[in-house]
């Protein structure tokens, strides 16, 4: 529309409005007032779903992450505990043999044996990953076990 007819409608209008009855300007207003309510809340509910959506969606990509990062601490863990088993095996098989060689020089009724080699653990000793204590069940530095302890 050009810019004429805009200026004459807007003066139509507003001439329409000050002609028009009181009662029928208030309904008028209530009406307005009613239709921009439920602009407004169609537009908040409108962004409150696409958050939610955004949260969701930021939620499931966590938990993909977290799911992720836990089997592969899982799969790391469960690989040094069976080369700690293999190594203790080996270490165990060492001191066995050891402990022949020893028996076998002292032909001696006593079978003199070195002390200590019945100590050893062998690898059928070593926990599993489920037996690791998690972040949670440690209180403090002392409750943490080393490969000495």
């Amino acid at each position: 529309m050009g810019k004429r007819v805009k200026k004459v409608v807007r003066k139509a209008a507003k001439k329409l409005i000050d002609h028009t009855p009181e009662p029928i300007k208030e309904k008028a207003k209530e009406i307005v007032v009613e239709k921009e309510k439920e602009k407004i809340t169609g537009h908040i509910q409108e962004k409150a779903n696409e958050f939610t959506e955004k949260l969701e969606k930021g939620r499931d990509e966590f938990a993909d992450k977290l799911q992720d990062k836990a089997g592969e601490a899982k799969e790391k863990t469960q690989d040094a505990l069976l080369s700690a088993r293999e190594k203790l095996g080996k270490a165990v098989e060492a001191g066995e043999n050891l402990q022949k060689n020893i028996s076998s020089k002292f032909k001696d009724d006593n079978e003199q044996k070195v002390k200590g080699v019945k100590n050893i653990k062998t690898s059928k000793d070593i926990k599993g990953a489920t037996k690791i204590k998690s972040a949670e069940k440690i209180k403090s530095s002392n409750h943490i076990k080393t490969m000495g302890s």
